[in-house]
């Protein structure tokens, strides 16, 4: 089983910009639904605060926590299909940024596809 960490736009997770919250994105993942072509752990969810200084350094600690290093880092769906788009960083150089400082692949396509 793959295991991945989630990065989520914490303003739509907390603002209710149309997502509820990260379960979506767990339940995609652990159903192997959406954007997932297979069920896989998630061994971390991350918000980006924004501006977004903090993001990397949570995935590092993530990672530095997670008894299971993980295989790859997926934008969730409200991170990569934000509407209005995030005003600080392009979905482009927050992944740049990612693989800089991690070495892990990310995937861009989102998690879920639910409504």
């Amino acid at each position: 089983m793959k295991n991945v960490m989630i990065i989520g736009c914490g303003s739509y997770m907390d603002s209710g910009y149309g997502c509820p919250g990260e379960w979506r994105c767990l339940k995609a993942a652990a159903m192997g639904e959406g954007k997932f072509d297979e069920p896989v752990k998630v061994v971390a969810l991350v918000k980006c605060q924004c501006p977004g200084r903090s993001m990397v350094p949570n995935l590092g600690m993530a990672m530095k926590l997670s008894e299971t290093r993980p295989d790859a880092v997926y934008l969730s769906s409200c991170m990569v299909g934000a509407k209005p788009a995030c005003p600080h960083s392009t979905v482009e150089e927050k992944i740049a940024f990612i693989q800089e400082k991690t070495g892990l692949p990310v995937v861009i396509a989102g998690t879920h596809d639910y409504h």
